[in-house]
């Protein structure tokens, strides 16, 4: 298992051992030991969660207080974290990722407060484990299609759900923040 850094503050690869044979393969998704080292402080999951979407879905972006460690079980995704923190370094900033059956088997850890979305190549099994039980309060999103964060999404008319269709843009969120004031 290697641990990596990305271009986002409080975002991680989780890069994954794999052993095949004629049989399968087993993969070790993560390790609680070294996800805490790389974080530099302890972490606990308080709930997992398990979604299935259809091909041709988009959910997110969303946005929660609380830390997610996401896989994709079968199918394949393309998951997108972004910075929509306006305090942050790194805010404005995303990074894509292939997951599952076409891409890599690796996680995605990301921290509190930044924002994911993914969309859907085929029908998906999405896993994430949460630090914090699922409340409504604190939970937010920005709209997929933000042309602050400019995503290069496979796909200009995706399935949405009314809710992540009706999410605000980061200027609507922050219109004081410099980056979204500068487009």
């Amino acid at each position: 298992m290697k641990i990596t850094k990305t271009t986002i503050e409080g975002c991680l690869r989780v890069e994954n051992t794999i052993l095949e044979d004629d049989r399968g393969f087993f993969v070790e998704t993560y390790r609680q030991s070294e996800l805490s080292a790389a974080l530099g402080r302890p972490y606990r999951f308080a709930q997992g969660n398990h979604s299935r979407s259809q091909p041709g879905v988009l959910r997110g972006f969303h946005t929660e207080p609380w830390d997610k460690l996401f896989y994709v079980a079968s199918g394949t995704a393309l998951c997108v974290v972004a910075d929509t923190r306006p305090e942050s370094p790194t805010f404005g900033r995303h990074e894509r990722f292939l997951l599952g059956d076409e891409g890599t088997r690796d996680r995605v850890f990301i921290a509190e407060g930044l924002s994911n979305g993914f969309y859907t190549f085929s029908e998906v099994h999405y896993i994430n484990d949460v630090s914090g039980e699922f409340t409504p309060e604190g939970r937010g999103g920005v709209i997929w299609n933000d042309p602050t964060l400019a995503i290069d999404w496979p796909v200009a008319d995706p399935l949405l759900s009314e809710k992540d269709a009706g999410l605000p843009t980061l200027a609507q969120l922050h219109p004081d923040h410099s980056l979204v004031t500068a487009l």
